[in-house]
């Protein structure tokens, strides 16, 4: 590969490369530097020292550069003869005086500006010469000269001697799948995600195995579902060379253990037929093929990585890799692993052994292990020679694909699903899938084929699955009835204890709980833990029962069970439920005040959103993100949260909703109220509906009543709160009476009925009392002081207010504990203001000081008035008097004057 072919791939090292061109910059202020840029081979330190030379020579500057090889590495100054050329041919007697000598060809060299000094493959330069190197940093301060070694690690012993006492370190880390993808786009290949992610794990992220590959098999490789992939020709070769030199014994042993991945010794010994192991593992170990591990003191060997285990495996006849397979399946005891070795070792049909993969398919079915599932039917399809069989096999491999939480590769599967005939199982699968990728149109067109299509008496296994599809579907609408009546459907034709009646019962109780009954809904959630047990089934039930716990503000019991549900840890445990439970346990850390941990569990969901590719839940994690983030005041990261709540298409309830709430708590943040209104009015329109009003569900409608006041758009708010004021008492719900209340106070005292206004906030108030809402309790507070405040009450409203700041405070809302500290200015009570005898003429009250500052920060009246909760007409009466006192005629003369005050 050439330099520009080197260059032309670096990917995702653009921090690496920005901090080798500071060290650049400041070599002309700091003096000589000298850095190791080193890494695991294929990382790229080639790549990016010969990006960082060419861009210096680009741009006129002075650069060396040499590249050591093996066969030069006993050849004294060889390296530094590379970068000195026909300069300087005369050997140096020692380190310090070869450093001299360089140094003052340095300063001989035409150009102006920092000298760049690259050597490549510094691991295979010869001693002397990264010597003198070193020494013209440490003792020439004059020399403008920035050396650069670029080195795999482990360095051979020759050079590791001078490179490990570099203090100066650049590590370069593996590569993520995205910069795999970017990388294989870059050579013209386009990879999905999941392969890419695969790619990744099998180069452990290095670039240079990628780019390898990429180069050396064809494309048709690449468009492959799950394609085996070899290992690059030159590590094929290195470890081939390897092998040559090791005895019989080793490398039988490097079969066994490329065969069976990491395994005891003892199995691996027996699969090798070796009685005393132990020196063969020494063998294997010093030749880097093999690694030694100690597990719960348990001895066990492992490749040394995944792509010498291909090389390995590469290397051996078919005949012979077939023959350690089936051995390897006469040693295992795990029904899995012996079964996946009997599939490796059968390349034609085998209808036995399709039926006993089905058999242990439909097993661990039972327990809710999707990813192994898919493992185990798409290997049976794969030996089944019947082509309705086969596809009925291939439907249900993509359906527990989807299941286990990989759309993405489920997404790259596509084609191949739809090329098959068109069946219930088939549809029901694809709508699967389009639920998960929020594609609310498509599922729905899929799904209602799947039951025209279904014969219930004949096939109800099928029709059961379809129902439980539905259930999902009505999940992300929203729609609490449907999926009671959909659930109910399913647990009728299923048979009982099957995947499709325990999943269709986990994700019941929320729609009981999005009708109304939520207490019904958490015993019902108590009664099927007994049932389930443990395992992936109880993941579901967890996350469902966490869920229901937060909408009844149960908050403790959701962040315990939510928290366990979080996990994928144990048997079978699903990414679509983790993904759930994620989203809902942010929820619960924020109403219960850790927002540290609300944004950390936000942000670990969107990670594994956007690895899996499961959009439904991505607008969820977002609202919490947003809300945080808004609140403390980090409006950048605040407003690409929401973003992210609306990027893409939005087709389901469940996504519209929460990007609507992530949109208004923004807005209501800023104290754009106006902007609240908007994100939230299409949650009035009739497609919402369902559980969306439901109390505790969503926690929208006093935020909305509380806009219209502040808006001054009271016969709104009071058409608006009724009907869900009457609902939240038929419920009992503490939470939702208690928020709703301090809309109606908001909205009485904002229509002069302050005696009711008091009694709205103080019953609100006692209903929070006892529950661990600190959020909902600082913002009752706050627009109960804000009101009093308007009123008049000044002194009343002091101490509510100074309530809801030290709520705010230490929930960390920097945002609100700004503006308490505003009303709290406003209310002059703690002022310390002198007598009115005492007093400036020209000096400003509370009010007007607090105006002033708002209009010298450029918010118009309308704002000020917003922020203030006053009118637009108090906010001018305040201005020009404003503008008499202090002399200045315009809002530009008062934002100079205050910009220019020492005081302010």
């Amino acid at each position: 590969m050439t330099d520009a072919d080197a260059t032309s791939v670096l990917v995702a090292r653009d921090d690496e490369l920005a901090d080798l061109r500071q060290r650049l910059l400041r070599v002309g202020e700091h003096g000589p530097a000298l850095v190791l840029v080193t890494g695991p081979g294929g990382t790229g330190t080639s790549a990016l020292v010969r990006r960082l030379a060419a861009e210096h020579v680009a741009a006129g500057g002075r650069c060396l550069q040499a590249r050591a090889v093996p066969w030069e590495q006993d050849v004294a100054h060889g390296v530094l003869s590379q970068l000195a050329g026909r300069r300087d041919r005369t050997p140096a007697p020692d380190a310090l005086s070869a450093a001299d000598r360089f140094a003052d060809l340095l300063a001989d060299l035409p150009g102006e500006g920092p000298v760049l000094v690259v050597v490549d493959d510094a691991g295979h330069a010869d001693a002397a010469s990264l010597q003198a190197l070193s020494s013209v940093v440490r003792h020439r301060p004059d020399a403008a000269v920035l050396v650069v070694f670029a080195a795999s690690s482990p360095a051979p012993p020759a050079a590791a001697a001078v490179l490990d006492r570099v203090d100066d370190r650049l590590v370069l880390t593996p590569l993520e799948p995205k910069a795999v993808q970017q990388l294989a786009a870059r050579a013209g290949v386009v990879l999905h995600p999941t392969l890419a992610d695969r790619l990744c794990r099998f180069t452990s992220g290095r670039p240079g195995p990628v780019l390898a590959l990429l180069a050396e098999q064809p494309r048709e490789l690449w468009a492959d579902f799950e394609p085996v992939l070899p290992a690059p020709a030159a590590l094929a070769a290195e470890v081939e060379q390897r092998l040559a030199g090791a005895g019989q014994a080793a490398r039988s042993l490097a079969e066994a253990v490329a065969v069976l991945g990491r395994a005891p010794v003892s199995l691996a010994a027996s699969l090798a037929g070796l009685p005393e192991p132990l020196a063969a593992v020494d063998d294997l170990v010093e030749l880097r093929l093999v690694r030694w591990v100690e597990h719960l003191g348990l001895a066990l060997v492992e490749p040394a990585d995944p792509m010498v285990a291909a090389a390995v495996l590469g290397s051996l006849s078919r005949v012979r890799r077939a023959e350690l397979h089936r051995s390897a399946a006469a040693l295992a005891e795990d029904p899995v692993t012996r079964l996946g070795h009997l599939v490796a070792a059968s390349p034609l049909p085998d209808e036995g052994l399709a039926d006993e993969l089905d058999a242990l398919a439909a097993e661990r079915a039972s327990t809710g292990e999707w990813a192994t599932v898919a493992q185990l039917l798409a290997s049976a399809a794969r030996l089944t020679s019947t082509p309705a069989l086969r596809e009925q096999r291939l439907s249900r491999a993509f359906d527990a694909l989807v299941g286990s939480g990989d759309t993405l590769g489920a997404a790259a599967a596509v084609a191949e699903v739809e090329s098959l005939r068109e069946t219930p199982l088939r549809n029901a699968a694809l709508g699967y899938l389009a639920i998960v990728r929020g594609r609310s149109a498509e599922a729905e067109n899929r799904l209602v084929r799947a039951w025209d299509l279904v014969n219930a008496d004949r096939d109800p296994d099928v029709a059961a699955l379809v129902c439980h599809r539905r259930v999902l579907h009505s999940l992300a609408r929203c729609q609490g009835q449907d999926l009671v009546d959909w659930a109910d459907r399913a647990l009728a034709l299923a048979t009982p204890g099957s995947p499709p009646a325990v999943e269709a019962a986990a994700i019941r109780g929320l729609g009981v709980a999005g009708t109304g009954h939520g207490a019904q809904a958490l015993a019902d959630y108590a009664t099927l833990a007994e049932e389930v047990g443990h395992g992936a089934q109880a993941q579901r039930v967890a996350m469902g029962r966490g869920w229901t716990a937060l909408a009844l503000d149960e908050v403790d019991v959701a962040r315990e069970t939510l928290s366990w549900a979080t996990s994928t840890d144990f048997l079978g445990g699903s990414t679509r439920i983790s993904l759930w439970a994620h989203a809902w346990l942010a929820r619960a850390h924020f109403v219960g005040g850790d927002w540290d941990e609300a944004l950390r569990t936000a942000e670990q969901g969107t990670l594994l959103a956007g690895r899996t590719g499961m959009r439904l839940i991505e607008p969820l994690l977002a609202w919490t993100r947003a809300q945080v983030h808004a609140l403390r005041g980090d409006w950048a990261l605040a407003d690409r949260a929401v973003r992210d709540a609306d990027a893409g298409p939005r087709d389901y309830e469940i996504m519209r909703v929460a990007g609507a709430l992530a949109r208004a708590s923004v807005a209501e943040a800023r104290a754009d109220y106006a902007g609240v209104l908007r994100a939230l009015d299409p949650l009035r329109q009739p497609w919402a509906g369902g559980s969306i009003d439901e109390p505790g569900a969503w926690p929208w409608p006093d935020v909305y009543a509380n806009a219209l006041a502040i808006e001054g758009r009271y016969d709104e708010a009071e058409v608006f709160l009724r009907p869900h004021e009457a609902l939240a008492a038929e419920r009992g719900h503490r939470s939702a009476r208690a928020r709703l209340g301090y809309a109606r106070g908001r909205l009485l005292g904002g229509t002069g009925d302050l005696p009711a206004a008091r009694v709205a906030f103080e019953e609100a108030a006692a209903l929070l009392e006892d529950l661990p809402l600190p959020y909902d309790r600082a913002r009752t507070h706050f627009a109960w002081g804000q009101t009093l405040r308007r009123a008049g009450k000044r002194r009343e409203a002091d101490p509510v207010l100074q309530t809801a700041r030290d709520l705010y405070d230490r929930l960390g809302a920097t945002t609100y504990v700004e503006r308490c500290d505003r009303e709290l200015r406003a209310g002059g009570v703690h002022a310390g203001r002198p007598a009115p005898a005492e007093r400036d003429a020209a000096e400003l009250t509370p009010q007007e000081e607090l105006v002033a500052e708002l209009v010298a920060r450029g918010m118009t009246n309308r704002e000020v008035g917003t922020e203030l909760f006053v009118s637009t007409k108090t906010v001018q009466y305040h201005l020009t008097r404003i503008y008499a006192k202090l002399g200045v005629r315009s809002r530009g003369e008062l934002a100079a004057q205050r910009a220019t005050s020492p005081d302010v």
